[in-house]
């Protein structure tokens, strides 16, 4: 734990006290959004101190050229950029014409800050004295409309005090925006048409490069103690920037307010010659309903959310404020309405790693969309891929790989690997096998088996054939090897036989040649279409199983266990226990060079292999595993703790698996890795729903049905949540004593508990 300022409370973050240091950090912790754009908490008034402004645009990205010290072949030629879009939220406020701002005010008092989780808004409010000794009372409240998804709303309010007083509001829209992460300073957006008409104010962009159009638009209403007032602003428009001015005499006490409008429409949705009359449509309508109903509209959209996606911890308010926290962002990031979209890592948050899409949307997302959501938002995430497929194939052209060899990228936004680090890029390639696991837990929960024959087994087949050409034959071993590898520990880079990489290869083809059988037996149509457009023979299958059958993975007797690579215990094998925390984290402390050659693992590898794969081990390899790799693991990747989490609990390791919960769930809130003003880490957000469904909850599924082994921890007196399982709605509740199901559908369902059969009477009441 690394900050300790957010006040605890189950459904709201809430600050306290003006603090200029942790704005950065809070920026990121209270960042809203609505699956179609996002933005970091910043203020909307002007700001002096230190701040990191972003608005970010589902979809819209730039391709910032590659920026190596030595370019080998093979590199991609960008990085794909999430972009830093025009800000429409901006709102100067001058009091009797001195600019509010509060770096430069003599007092600040009662500041607060709140993001309600439960009804989706944020609000800040304070006192403060500015230079020219006028005191006044400012709220601003806004939210990014789940309803109209192209539009945000914004209540601004400032009460003089101490004095009478002229409150002028100048609303922008400003396309002069840079990115804090670029290659080369390249200009990202070129802005082409500044107007305003009456009140409604615009500036429309497009992205170079890649061409996305945007309009980004205001409209603006103005109120005095409530009561509408009519003023027609003065206009300002500049080649990037649209503002108006509104002025407003206020006595002492009164409350002048504005009400703002604004958002974004883009080419994605409109053709670009349309994009102007499309946002003067969409923000007069949102205009018309008023923020207060739209508001309302808000809290009912949210309120449909948590019916389905809380979890209900009893207490224990920061472990209960830590999973929601979660559960929000990852609501606010992808709503699974658009299969051209898909989940980056910070969301709409931040702009590092690009924004872009991580094999960790297969890993960890798609368990939460799935058992929280329709069907069809995974199937959406699923089909993401598949049409991606074509460029998957191109990536693995491009290193020499033939035949319809698929190799997914690291990152991507369009399916073309889009990521510049070659230790990564090129050689953590595990991530195509998490593309087939996806595929299987997919099928497995939802028991939809028609997205293989549709879309599944192309994807499996060019996977399949990328492991067969991948490995090569060891005359010394007399197995097949797979070298020159980064597994999920990245503080390995280009080491051999990867125990995880290794067996994922393996399990891929197996579970492709599987596929193929069944297809052929059940959907013959579909399997005449696929091989022959994939050209499939028998003997290449001989070819891909002579692999998977004789893959080699490092072993050790001494140990008992397998080896994470080859060389692992070459190392110096010295446990994070005798690390000295002053060298934490190890990734700001020590150079590459010592990192590389230390037993450190970032994140779960072979753990990593034993949590995809837990039916093939048994729970006393899974202890040896656990016991021999944990004590190595500095847990410096969100994507860590989760895992660790879930086989502590399977292993009734409850301290510890009560502890990565909290590390997991607060990873952000607490600012674990000191990088939380950078944006959060969504993804990761996923598996912090697992650690408590998977790891307390104990819930599997077998044979196409549902098992739990409940666990609790001794800090919580009770826990729920709710899964959607094959239509219906099953409600876990676990507490100390006891674990009852409650289910809504049209049948009753044979649940397995803790090793018995229990058999749960649908009802058609509401849980």
């Amino acid at each position: 734990m690394n900050q300790d300022y957010i006040v605890p409370n189950e459904w709201s973050l809430i600050e306290e006290g003006f603090q200029p240091a942790k704005v950065k950090s809070s920026e990121s912790l209270f960042s809203i959004g609505n699956g179609a754009m996002g933005q970091r908490a910043t203020f909307e008034e002007h700001y002096s101190g230190a701040t990191f402004q972003g608005s970010y645009i589902a979809g819209v990205y730039y391709p910032d050229k590659t920026r190596v010290g030595w370019w080998k072949n093979g590199y991609p030629e960008y990085f794909a950029k999430v972009l830093n879009a025009p800000n429409w939220i901006g709102i100067n406020v001058l009091v009797n014409g001195e600019m509010l701002d509060l770096n430069t005010c003599k007092s600040v008092e009662d500041f607060r800050r709140e993001l309600n989780m439960k009804e989706g808004w944020h609000q800040r409010s304070f006192k403060a004295t500015l230079p020219n000794n006028v005191q006044i009372k400012v709220t601003a409240t806004r939210f990014l409309s789940l309803e109209i998804d192209e539009v945000g709303a914004i209540k601004y309010e400032v009460t003089p005090l101490n004095t009478s007083a002229e409150i002028t509001f100048l609303p922008y829209v400003d396309g002069g925006i840079t990115n804090e992460d670029t290659n080369w300073d390249d200009a990202f957006w070129d802005v082409y048409k500044t107007e305003a008409q009456n009140d409604f104010g615009y500036v429309v962009s497009k992205t170079n490069k890649t061409e996305y159009h945007v309009c980004t638009g205001m409209i603006s209403t103005l109120f005095l103690n409530n009561e509408k007032l009519t003023i027609a602003p003065q206009e300002n428009i500049e080649a990037l920037k649209a503002t108006f001015s509104y002025t407003i005499e206020a006595k002492k006490g009164e409350t002048a307010a504005i009400e703002k409008m604004g958002g974004y429409v883009t080419s994605l949705n409109y053709k670009a010659e349309n994009l102007v009359e499309a946002s003067l449509k969409v923000l007069s309508n949102a205009s018309k309903i008023g923020f207060d109903a739209l508001l309302e509209k808000q809290k009912e959209a949210w309120a449909s959310i948590w019916e389905m996606a809380d979890v209900t911890i009893d207490g224990d308010v920061k472990a209960q404020q830590g999973i929601r926290f979660n559960i929000f962002h990852l609501n606010q990031t992808y709503s699974g309405k658009d299969a051209r979209l898909n989940i980056g890592p910070k969301g709409f948050t931040g702009e590092k790693y690009g924004g872009s899409t991580y094999w960790d949307t297969e890993a960890y997302c798609i368990p939460f969309y799935m058992a929280t959501k329709d069907d069809k938002v995974a199937r959406n995430l699923l089909k993401y891929r598949y049409n991606h497929l074509s460029k998957a194939i191109e990536n693995a052209e491009k290193l020499g790989f033939k035949n319809g060899a698929a190799l997914y990228p690291m990152v991507t936004m369009n399916g073309e690997e889009s990521h510049n680090e070659w230790e990564i890029t090129f050689e953590e390639i595990h991530r195509n096998g998490s593309m087939v696991y996806a595929i299987y837990n997919y099928v497995r929960y939802s028991g939809d088996y028609s997205y293989i024959p549709e879309m599944g087994l192309e994807v499996m087949i060019a996977i399949a054939r990328f492991w067969h050409q991948r490995a090569n034959f060891s005359t010394a071993k007399n197995k097949y090897v797979i070298l020159g590898v980064t597994g999920p520990n990245e503080y390995e880079n280009n080491v051999n036989n990867n125990w995880f990489t290794n067996y994922i290869a393996k399990w891929c083809i197996e579970y492709a040649t599987e596929n193929i059988e069944k297809v052929k037996l059940e959907y013959a149509s579909d399997y005449e279409r696929v091989i022959s457009k994939a050209k499939l023979s028998s003997e290449e299958i001989k070819q891909w199983l002579e692999v998977a059958q004789n893959m080699y993975f490092p072993y050790s007797e001494e140990h008992q266990v397998f080896l994470q690579q080859d060389g692992f215990l070459d190392k110096e094998l010295i446990t994070v226990a005798n690390l000295s925390k002053d060298e934490r984290p190890i990734n700001q402390k020590w150079s590459w060079d010592r990192i590389l050659r230390s037993p450190y693992i970032k994140q779960a590898d072979t753990l990593q292999g034993f949590y995809f794969f837990e039916a093939h081990f048994s729970k006393e390899e899974l202890a040896r595993h656990f016991d021999f790799y944990e004590p190595f693991t500095v847990h410096e990747s969100s994507l860590s703790p989760c895992v660790h989490s879930i086989q502590a609990a399977v292993l009734n390791k409850m301290e510890q698996a009560y502890n990565f919960y909290l590390r997991t769930s607060r990873l952000d809130l607490d600012d674990y890795n000191k990088e939380v003003h950078e944006g959060l880490h969504i993804t990761s957000m996923a598996g912090t729903w697992m650690s408590i469904v998977e790891g307390f909850g104990g819930m599997r599924i077998k044979d196409g049905n549902l098992t739990f082994e409940t666990r609790i921890p001794k800090q919580w007196k009770a826990f729920s949540f709710k899964v959607n399982f094959r239509g219906s709605i099953v409600k876990v509740d676990v507490s100390h004593q006891e674990t009852t199901f409650t289910v809504v559908g049209e049948e009753d369902l044979k649940i397995e508990l803790n090793g018995k059969e229990v058999e749960v009477k649908a009802t058609s009441t509401t849980i």
